[in-house]
């Protein structure tokens, strides 16, 4: 004996269910990737030196927090601004800042979305420092933009890691340190 076929009705609340489910499974699989291009464009204008690269990627009102142990104490320092951050990645330096993520985890809900990822600091070729990268972003019209970097900062349990970001670009540009900068001088 055969079995019987599906009543018409729940064969339409299937393809129903389908059709809404798959593509906001997509769409949310596409923002996520969108917020990580973001981020790591960031980090591919770092290497490069180009601040006009990155001045975009900011919303106006963005600020960069970075928290760390200094002599002892915990130590927590909050920019009113990025851009002494941007300048200093427009500098001529003699060695690319190369920052390289890990472990990325990206969260998004309508146009608000959070990254978390681990990260190794590399001044040229040496290991500078390592700690968290957390990216608050805000979706602006089309575009995601940064509205907070917070990061720790140490020198102690930073694990080498391959070249470039995890996007597998690597360095491709010369570039120190500045002053008032989340990078080390």
């Amino acid at each position: 004996m055969s079995p019987s076929p599906k009543p018409p009705m729940k064969r339409l609340l299937a393809v129903v269910l389908l059709l809404v489910v798959l593509p906001a499974a997509g769409n949310a699989q596409g923002a996520e990737q969108d917020v990580l291009a973001v981020v790591h464009k960031l980090f591919d204008g770092m290497r490069q030196g180009d601040s006009a690269m990155v001045r975009p990627l900011f919303h106006d009102k963005a600020r960069l927090i970075t928290t760390l142990v200094r002599n002892g104490e915990p130590t927590v320092q909050v920019g009113e601004s990025v851009e002494p951050f941007i300048q200093a990645i427009g500098r001529p330096r003699n060695e690319v800042w190369d920052e390289r993520l890990s472990n990325e985890r990206v969260f998004v809900d309508g146009t608000l979305a959070s990254v978390w990822t681990d990260y190794v600091f590399y001044r040229g070729t040496t290991l500078s420092h390592c700690g968290v990268d957390h990216f608050l972003l805000v979706k602006e019209g089309a575009q995601w933009k940064i509205l907070e970097v917070a990061d720790t900062r140490r020198m102690q349990n930073c694990q080498p890691t391959g070249l470039g970001s995890t996007s597998g670009r690597g360095p491709t540009a010369q570039g120190g340190g500045a002053p008032g900068s989340r990078l080390p001088t």
